[in-house]
C-alpha cells in the first residue's frame, strides 16, 4: 500500500485545524487506498500540546490513518540518532539547522521530509495551523484529493486527471513533482495594515522584495502579485492545469511534493525568516519538473499575536529577514532559471550537487543592496509612525547583525544541501515514534 505523510507544523493553539485534518486523513485513506501517516510537529508548551493530543484521539480511528504526534523533545531525539548515523561532518551544527531555537519555516518542513522518508512515504503534503478548508454544499473541500491523483506520477499517466494540459512534450514521461494551490482570505503575509494606512508606504516596502534593477513597472506588477493567493472567491468547482507550475498560484499551506524532490534538496533553514519554504517550488519549475495547480484553495486567516506588542516585533522582524534572503536568493533562481533541465540528470533526478554549488557561490553577494533596504525599511516605518516607528527604533542596533545573518543563513543552507543525500539515507533506518506522544 502507498504510504503518504500529512503534515502540520505547529507553535500555536490550533486543535480544530488538527480535528480537520485528521477529517482530510481519513478522506485521502478511504477515497485513494493509501496508507496516511497524520504527522503534527508540536512545538506548543505542554497544556497545548495535551489539547492537540486530545484532539487526535477524538479521531475516529482508522488501520490506514497512523498518528505521530511529536514534540520537539521527541523531534530531537529523533533527528540526534539520524545525524550520527548518518556521519555527517559538524553534527550540532546540523542539529541546530534541523531543530533550531527560534522560528524556522523551512526547517519545521525539512523535519516533517526526513520524519516522511523514516516512515517509508513518498511524498508530503503540507498544511498550516493558521487555515481551514473550504466547504462546497456543506462538504470540505480538500486539497489532497488532486494531489493524489496526479502526484509522482508520470505527467502523461496524469493527463486524464486534470481539467486542462499545458506540458511541453518534452516533458511527459518526468513524473509529476509538485502538486498545489493558493489560499482565499487574508493576506499570507500579515501586512495588510500597512496597505491600509498608506497605500504608497506598501508599494515602496513590498517592492522592496523585488530583484536589484527591477524596473518601476516589475516592481509593481510584483507588488500587485504579492501575497493575494486566490483572492476571495469561494470554490464552486475543480480546476486544474499540468504542466510548468505558477507558482504564484502555490502557497506551502497547501501542497503536495514528491519524494524525488524532498528527498534531494532541503528547504532553506533559515530562522526568523517567512518565506524561507518556498525554494523547492522554484526548484521544481526550473527544473522542468511537471506539476498541477488546482484550486482547491485553503481559507488563511491570523490570529492575533501577530498584531501587538512582542509578536508584532517579532513578525515584523521575519517579514524584514525576508526582504533581506532576497539578495542571496535571487542569483540562484536566476542560475536555476538558467540551466532549466540541466538540473536533473537522465533519471529526471534533480543534481542536488549543482543546487548547493549555486547556493554557495550567492553567499558571496556584495550586501549593498541590502544596506538599502534596512534604509528604505526604516524611513517607510517611521512614516507609518506609531508601533511602526518604534519597529524601526528596534531594528537600528540589530542591522549589521541581520546582514550577517542573511548572509550565514545562505552558506547554511549550502551545507545542509550537501549533508542532505546522508540525512535522508540514515532517516531510512530509523524509527520517528521513539519517546513521542501517541494519540
Amino acid at each position: 500500500m502507498r504510504a503518504i505523510c500529512l503534515t502540520l507544523p505547529t507553535n500555536r493553539p490550533c486543535a480544530g485545524t488538527i480535528t480537520a485534518l485528521g477529517q482530510e486523513a481519513a478522506y485521502a485513506a478511504e477515497h485513494f487506498g493509501v496508507e496516511v501517516h497524520l504527522l503534527v510537529l508540536d512545538s506548543c508548551d505542554e497544556p497545548v500540546r495535551a489539547e492537540h493530543a486530545a484532539a487526535l484521539g477524538r479521531l475516529s480511528p482508522r488501520p490506514d490513518v497512523v498518528v505521530h504526534h511529536l514534540d520537539e523533545a521527541a523531534q530531537r531525539d529523533f533527528l540526534q540518532r539520524v545525524i550520527e548515523r548518518s556521519g555527517v561532518p559538524k553534527p550540532d551544527l546540523m542539529l541546530d539547522l534541523m531543530l533550531p531555537a527560534e522560528v524556522s519555516y523551512g526547517a519545521c518542513t525539512n523535519r516533517a521530509f526526513l520524519i516522511a522518508s523514516a516512515l517509508g512515504c513518498d511524498s508530503v503534503h503540507r498544511r498550516d495551523s493558521d487555515s481551514d478548508y473550504q466547504l462546497l454544499d456543506g462538504d470540505p473541500v480538500y486539497p489532497v484529493h488532486h494531489e493524489l491523483l496526479s502526484l509522482g506520477k508520470r505527467a502523461v499517466d496524469a493527463v486524464p486527471h486534470v481539467t486542462r494540459t499545458l506540458l511541453d512534450p518534452a516533458d511527459v514521461y518526468k513524473p509529476v513533482a509538485m502538486v498545489g494551490s493558493s489560499f482565499v482570505g487574508e493576506l499570507s503575509v500579515d501586512i495588510g495594515e500597512i496597505r491600509d494606512l498608506d497605500p504608497a508606504v506598501y508599494y515602496e516596502v513590498v517592492g522592496l522584495w523585488a530583484e536589484a534593477g527591477a524596473s518601476e513597472q516589475e516592481r509593481r506588477e510584483l507588488v500587485d502579485e504579492s501575497f493575494v493567493g486566490a483572492g476571495t472567491e469561494p470554490f464552486t468547482h475543480d480546476e486544474s492545469t499540468l504542466g510548468e507550475p505558477d507558482i504564484w498560484r502555490v502557497d506551502m499551506c497547501n501542497i503536495g511534493l514528491d519524494h524525488e524532490v524532498y528527498e534531494r534538496v532541503p528547504l532553506p533553514p533559515a530562522t526568523r525568516t517567512i518565506g524561507s519554504d518556498y525554494f523547492l517550488l522554484h526548484l521544481v519549475r526550473d527544473a522542468t519538473l511537471p506539476g498541477v495547480v488546482h484550486n482547491r484553495n485553503i481559507v488563511n486567516y491570523y490570529t492575533p499575536e501577530r498584531r501587538t506588542g512582542a509578536g508584532f516585533t517579532a513578525y515584523q522582524l521575519r517579514f524584514t529577514k525576508f526582504l533581506l534572503s532576497m539578495l542571496y536568493l535571487y542569483p540562484v533562481y536566476t542560475a536555476m532559471e538558467k540551466a532549466r533541465g540541466a538540473l536533473l540528470d537522465e533519471h529526471h533526478h534533480v543534481r542536488a550537487a549543482a543546487i548547493a554549488e549555486l547556493v554557495a557561490a550567492a553567499a558571496g553577494t556584495d550586501r549593498t543592496e541590502n544596506v538599502r533596504r534596512l534604509d528604505v525599511l526604516d524611513r517607510s516605518y517611521r512614516q507609518l509612525g506609531g508601533k511602526y516607528a518604534e519597529f524601526a527604533d528596534h531594528l537600528v542596533p540589530l542591522r549589521e547583525r541581520l546582514l550577517d545573518e542573511a548572509q550565514a543563513d545562505t552558506e547554511e543552507f549550502a551545507l545542509l544541501i550537501e549533508a542532505w543525500g546522508p540525512l535522508v539515507a540514515a532517516a531510512r533506518s530509523e524509527s520517528p515514534d521513539r519517546g513521542a506522544d501517541h494519540a
